[in-house]
C-alpha cells in the first residue's frame, strides 16, 4: 500500500512539474517581449494560462509576489498583488467601516491598462463573494 501511495504521489509530482513546463514553453513571444519590457529585472516568471486564453504571470519583486496578466498577442491587462487592509489608502477604509459589513477576505492592489489604479476588496458573503473596487479617494467603480 505504501508503494502505490508514493507511486501516485511521484505521478502527480511530474504530472504537475510537466504542466507548467508546457504553458512556460507555449507563452508568446509578444507577450514575454511585453514582460520584459515592463519588469525589465523579473527573469523568472512562473507562467499559466487562464480560463480566457490570456496568460498570467507569477514573480516577485523586492519580496512581494505579483501576478501580471496579458493578451496573446502581448498587451498587458493588469498587474495585482495582495495587501493589508492597514495598507489601504484611509478613504478606502473609512468607506468599508461606513458602508460594508462582513469579513474582507482578500484585498488586492491592481493597475490596470485602462482602470488605472485601484483596490479590490472581496467581501465574505453566503454563496458567491462580493467584490467591491475602490479609487484611492474610496470611490466605488464597479
Amino acid at each position: 500500500m505504501k508503494n502505490i501511495s508514493l507511486l501516485v504521489t511521484a505521478i502527480c509530482l511530474a504530472l504537475t512539474f510537466s504542466c507548467n513546463q508546457t504553458v512556460n514553453s507555449q507563452v508568446p513571444d509578444a507577450v514575454k517581449k511585453t514582460f520584459q519590457a515592463k519588469y525589465p529585472g523579473e527573469n523568472d516568471p512562473d507562467w499559466h494560462k487562464d480560463s480566457n486564453g490570456n496568460y498570467e504571470s507569477n514573480f516577485k519583486i523586492d519580496g512581494i509576489k505579483y501576478r501580471a496578466d496579458f493578451k496573446p498577442n502581448g498587451m498587458w491587462i493588469e498587474t495585482e498583488s495582495s495587501i493589508d487592509k492597514k495598507d489601504l489608502p484611509k478613504p478606502i477604509r473609512d468607506k468599508i467601516e461606513k458602508d460594508y459589513n462582513g469579513k474582507i477576505t482578500e484585498i488586492e492592489k491592481v493597475q490596470h491598462h485602462s482602470k488605472g489604479l485601484f483596490y479590490d476588496v472581496e467581501f465574505k458573503r453566503k454563496g458567491k463573494n462580493k467584490d467591491i473596487e475602490f479609487k484611492a479617494d474610496g470611490t466605488v467603480i464597479n
